[in-house]
């Protein structure tokens, strides 16, 4: 048995390895980089779905191993991009403005996607996804929500994912073009970008569109965004962990003795101490964060090769809808803080 776990296993990794390291080589490519590498690397999951399905068989098993402990260790990794000096020199008003910014986000994106008929869990995840930092904030958040329904939950994980890549797309395009209009100063444009583009890549793409001064702003502000991510999934593991208990769901004396840790995310803050406070040098450190992608990758992948999209596909309207909305509420908030602040 442990023989065909382990084939299952290698199968996997060679598989999404591809998609990984393609997806981040694409990501490189110009407009392609609108999308960016961890996307990509769930679209050409996806499209491994078209390979025969004796493949696909052989390889189940280690794909969820994959998705699950190389989630982990990516999310770790990543937080050697997090340098808590520059957030610092940044200024408190930049966290705040992060720190209001994603909650209004959050909590605006859950309650249209309810009122709109999602259900809780796609609403969370799409929210956090919004609200935070895009695809990594939804996988971050994913194992903090239990269920026995686990092919339900990648179909979640998924959608969440593709509307953040959708909105984040769609609203880099408009700011780009907005700009012009907004009399916005270059740095006041980077720091709506940041602190309104779901993904990374977005807010690097439209902040970059505008120079130096723009990039650096968005960035910084992207990453005030990144340090919430933390915290929101302790507080979403807490809440979720408290709903067990009161509903009753499933076993009462186990809901409450499970405390809702993300212990990865423990590793997420220690790799973001470590990058700032260490003599590392930028080589290193980029080299980290490229391995970071390459493992969130390969966890994005194994997500699209394992997920049903025909269920996703009649599910996603709630979502998308409450999205566009919070979306555009959190522009318009960006827009007033850059003119009156920055």
């Amino acid at each position: 048995m442990s023989i065909i776990k382990t084939k299952s296993f290698g199968l996997a990794a060679i598989i999404t390895l591809i998609c990984a390291v393609a997806g981040v080589l694409l990501a490189k490519l110009p407009y392609v980089n609108l999308i960016g590498a961890l996307v990509i690397a769930l679209l050409l999951g996806i499209a491994m779905q078209l390979t025969p399905s004796k493949l696909q068989t052989e390889a189940k098993s280690g794909m969820g191993f994959i998705s699950n402990k190389f989630l982990r260790l990516g999310i770790i990794l990543l937080g050697f991009r997090l340098n808590l000096e520059a957030l610092a020199q940044a200024g408190v008003k930049t966290i705040l403005v992060a720190m209001i910014g994603v909650t209004g986000t959050i909590c605006l994106t859950y309650w249209l996607s309810r009122k709109f008929g999602a259900e809780d869990e796609l609403a969370i995840l799409s929210a956090c996804g919004c609200g935070i930092c895009g695809a990594a904030a939804v996988m971050g958040v994913s194992p903090q929500i239990e269920t026995t329904n686990e092919e339900r939950k990648r179909e979640n994980e998924v959608l969440a994912v593709a509307v953040v890549c959708v909105m984040g797309t769609v609203f880099t395009l408009v700011e780009i073009g907005l700009k012009p209009l907004l009399g916005l100063s270059n740095p006041q444009f980077g720091i709506v970008a940041g602190g309104s583009l779901h993904e990374i890549a977005h807010a690097v793409a439209a902040g970059g569109a505008f120079g130096e001064t723009s990039l650096d702003n968005a960035l910084i502000m992207k990453l005030s965004r990144v340090l919430l991510l933390a915290p929101v999934a302790l507080i979403v593991g807490y809440w979720y962990q408290r709903r067990l208990v009161r509903e009753k769901i499933e076993d009462h004396e186990q809901a409450q003795k499970k405390l809702p840790i993300p212990w990865f995310l423990g590793g997420f803050i220690l790799t973001s101490i470590l990058g700032t406070f260490l003599p590392f040098s930028a080589v290193f450190l980029d080299g980290l964060v490229q391995a970071a992608y390459i493992f969130l990758g390969m966890a994005m992948a194994a997500l699209g090769i394992s997920v049903n999209f025909k269920v996703i596909f009649k599910r996603g309207g709630a979502v998308f809808g409450a999205a566009v909305i919070s979306s555009t509420c959190l522009l318009i908030y960006m827009i007033l803080m850059s003119k009156l602040f920055f």
